[in-house]
C-alpha cells in the first residue's frame, strides 16, 4: 500500500502495519517519518529498538536470521535498516523479498533510504516491500508549498509567526529544508510557546536558499528576473557547472521555440501543451513564457544558447556567465539586445 508522508499520522492512529518503506531525497523528511513510526511503535508496547546501516559487507543473513529470531528483552519490537544508496544488492534483495513474504511476528520492519529511480522502485524487492506493508515516497515541498510548509511547522513547536515572518523565513531558507527545521527550532528555544516577530528574527538568519538548475529553468519561465539573477549568483557560488545550467535552460528554449511556432500557426495554447506532453504542474509556466515570447524572440534564445555553447567548448569569444544570464533574463522576458549580443 502507498501513502503519503502527509497520510502517516492518521494512518498510525488505526494502527500498526508489519512493514514501513520510507524514501526520499530530503533525509530530513524521510527521518520525521521513520520517528513517527519510532513513537507510534513505541506507545504500542514495541520497546525493543534495533537500528541497522546498510554498508559494505553488511551481513544479510545476519538481519534475516535476527527477524526470525525471538526478542531477548521485549515482546514486541521494532527493526529499523537504513538504507543510504537504495540498492540493497543481489543477496540484500533476496532478505528482503524473504522477510516480505513472511513478516516476523510482533515486529516492526522498517526500511528507510534516498531517492529511488523508476527502475528501482519497480524492483521485486521495492514491490515486494510494498505489497507487505505500507511505502512512502517522500517529496519536498514546491516552492508554491513552501510557505505553508514553514507555517505548519512554527505552529508545531508552538510558534506563532507575526507578520512577514513566514515571507522572509521562505525567502532567505528556500529549498534548505534542514537550515530551515534549524532555525525554526532554534527560535523555539529562544522564544518558547510565543510569537515571533520580524524585529525578532531579522539580522540573525543567513541566506541559506539552496538552488539548482531547474528553479532557474522555472523562475525564468515565470518571467521573474529578479529570482534568476539572484538563483544564478547562488549557482555560481556552489560551483555548479556552468554545463548543467546551460543543459535546463536549452531545454526549455527548443520547447519554447517550437511550441511558439505552433501557436502562431494559430493553434490555441493549451491544445499546445497538451500536444507536447506538457506537465499539468508545468503548464502554467510555459503559457505565462508563450504569452511573453514572440516566435523571433524564442529563436533569439535558441542563438544565445549555441552562442553559450560554442563558448563552453573553446569554439567562441565570451564571458559563459554573462552569456547565461543573459539567456536565463531573455527566457524571462528581458529583451536579449540588452545583453549586448
Amino acid at each position: 500500500m502507498q501513502i503519503s508522508a502527509d497520510q502517516l499520522l492518521n494512518h498510525l492512529k488505526r494502527g500498526l502495519a508489519p512493514i514501513y518503506f520510507a524514501y526520499g531525497e530530503e533525509q530530513l523528511l524521510v527521518e520525521e517519518c521513520t520517528r513517527a513510526i519510532r513513537d507510534a511503535a513505541h506507545a504500542a508496547g514495541y520497546l525493543e529498538h534495533l537500528v541497522l546501516t546498510v554498508e559494505s559487507g553488511f551481513d544479510w543473513n545476519g538481519l534475516f536470521n535476527s527477524t526470525q529470531s525471538l526478542s531477548l528483552f521485549s515482546e514486541r519490537r521494532l527493526i529499523e535498516l537504513r538504507l543510504p544508496t537504495g540498492k540493497p544488492g543481489e543477496a540484500g534483495a533476496k532478505v528482503l523479498i524473504e522477510i516480505a513474504a513472511r513478516p516476523p511476528a510482533d515486529t516492526v520492519f522498517v526500511v528507510s533510504g534516498g531517492k529511488l529511480d523508476k527502475q528501482t522502485r519497480e524492483t521485486k524487492w521495492a514491490k515486494a516491500l510494498e505489497s507487505a506493508g505500507v511505502v512512502m515516497a517522500v517529496y519536498p515541498p514546491e516552492a508554491t508549498q513552501w510557505p505553508t510548509w514553514i507555517r505548519r511547522r512554527m505552529e508545531m513547536k508552538g510558534l506563532r509567526p507575526g507578520p512577514g515572518v513566514v515571507d522572509l523565513l521562505a525567502h532567505l531558507m528556500e529549498g534548505n529544508l534542514l537550515a530551515c527545521a534549524q532555525e525554526i527550532d532554534k527560535l523555539a528555544m529562544l522564544f518558547g510557546a510565543a510569537e515571533v516577530g520580524l524585529d525578532d528574527i531579522e539580522g540573525n538568519l543567513s541566506d541559506n536558499a539552496r538552488y539548482n538548475v531547474f528553479a532557474l529553468a522555472d523562475a525564468s519561465l515565470r518571467g521573474e528576473p529578479i529570482a534568476v539573477a539572484r538563483i544564478l549568483d547562488s549557482l555560481r557560488g556552489e560551483g555548479v557547472e556552468p554545463i548543467l545550467i546551460l543543459w535546463a535552460l536549452a531545454r526549455e528554449a527548443r520547447e519554447l521555440s517550437q511550441m511558439a511556432a505552433m501557436v502562431a500557426a494559430g493553434q490555441p495554447v493549451m491544445r499546445v501543451l497538451d500536444a507536447r506532453r506538457v506537465w499539468a504542474k508545468r503548464k502554467p509556466l510555459m503559457s505565462a513564457a508563450l504569452k511573453r515570447l514572440s516566435p523571433e524572440a524564442a529563436q533569439d534564445l535558441l542563438r544565445r544558447a549555441a552562442r553559450t555553447d560554442r563558448i563552453l567548448k573553446g569554439r567562441g569569444a565570451g564571458d559563459v556567465w554573462q552569456e547565461l544570464q543573459c539567456l536565463a533574463l531573455g527566457m524571462s522576458g528581458l529583451k536579449l539586445g540588452t545583453c549586448n549580443i
